[in-house]
């Protein structure tokens, strides 16, 4: 099932008798936690772009909602490290179709076939609308959502278990995803609602059809930059980062955010090219822009490089690997004076901290 939101029309999702809401009488609080920290090229344990969101109360220890934000490779590793499973999932938001953002994500809607009860409910699948480069091609979500499906049913493999199992939908795992697209623009639009929880999205710049989001909550916000970038994608420039992102963050308690260290810019000799580089925010101008937004955390995830590599991909480090402290100190070097979490794989900021 597709839904497309266009303009100020947008389709708010209640999930009214599906998520219990927060006790009246407990303390609401909102945990963010990195599900993957790692880039296309593999590197040592670290899973694929994602990030956790859940909001809840001390009551249930914050576990009212759950929106998980792309799912990269070992998304489902990480979630049951952190005691969730596929079918508590509420939501799942995509920043944008790349493969290091999007392969953890046949795992998820696998299992919650395999595992979740048949009559759902349904996982609401959120992104954006088809977005055609200039180039001609076309970056489609919704396509890639609905053909999830087919090496699974080439193989045979969604036939055997259907026929094994008589409870499960023999249409297969994405005849129980909603997936609710809507037009990224330069205004923030909600996109997905439920209870306290309200989800924004707004345009940025990355490849065709990314979008950046924001989390707000009784407990605190949370902006997901994804991989987004300054619409020039090129110096000269006054900044790297994204001037939407910037917006979406003004007064939000949490940013994270992609982060590429100055270290791999084209002029330091890394072999990088130019345009890979370029369509990336750089820590400094990260750093700065939190500082501008207000932000009291910044969490650097998807970092290029990674922490202790050689090599980004083929490109070797210019001065060898890079620490924890090469990323603060380039953060810090952007004016930010708040609390930086250099990313790890399951990193956590809980609000209100505990």
């Amino acid at each position: 099932m597709t839904k497309t939101v266009f303009g100020v029309s947008v389709f708010l999702m209640t999930m009214a008798g599906l998520v219990p809401a927060p006790r009246a009488d407990a303390a609401p609080c909102l945990v963010v936690t990195l599900t993957g920290t790692g880039t296309p090229s593999a590197f040592r344990d670290l899973a694929g772009a994602g990030t956790l969101v859940r909001y809840g109360d001390d009551a249930n220890s914050c576990s009212a909602v759950f929106l998980q934000f792309d799912a990269g490779r070992g998304t489902l590793m990480r979630l049951s490290q952190v005691g969730v499973q596929p079918t508590q999932l509420n939501a799942l938001l995509f920043t944008h179709i790349h493969s290091d953002h999007v392969e953890g994500f046949a795992e998820i809607a696998q299992m919650r076939w395999l595992f979740g009860p048949a009559s759902g409910p349904k996982l609401d699948v959120i992104c954006s609308t088809d977005a055609k480069s200039p180039a001609g091609f076309v970056m489609s979500c919704s396509k890639f959502v609905a053909s999830l499906d087919d090496a699974y049913r080439q193989s045979g493999e969604i036939a055997q278990r259907a026929t094994e199992r008589r409870d499960l939908d023999a249409a297969g795992p994405v005849a129980l995803m909603n997936v609710i697209t809507f037009e990224p623009r330069d205004a923030a639009q909600v996109v997905w609602k439920s209870g306290d929880v309200k989800v924004s999205a707004i345009r940025s710049t990355h490849i065709p059809g990314h979008a950046s989001y924001r989390v707000d909550t009784p407990a605190g916000s949370v902006v997901i930059g994804g991989d987004a970038a300054n619409d020039v994608q090129q110096p000269p420039r006054k900044s790297s980062t994204s001037e939407q992102v910037e917006k979406l963050a003004a007064g939000a308690d949490i940013i994270v955010h992609s982060a590429v260290h100055p270290v791999l810019a084209p002029d330091k000799g890394s072999g990088a090219p130019p345009p890979i580089y370029h369509r990336q925010s750089d820590v400094t101008d990260l750093g700065a822009m939190a500082q501008r937004a207000g932000a009291r955390y910044l969490m650097l995830t998807h970092l290029a490089p990674s922490l202790g590599a050689e090599r980004q991909g083929p490109w070797k480090v210019p001065g060898g690997p890079l620490t924890e402290a090469d990323f603060t100190k380039a953060a810090q070097a952007g004016g930010f004076a708040g609390n930086i979490v250099v990313g790890t794989d399951l990193a956590s900021v809980r609000l209100p901290a505990k």
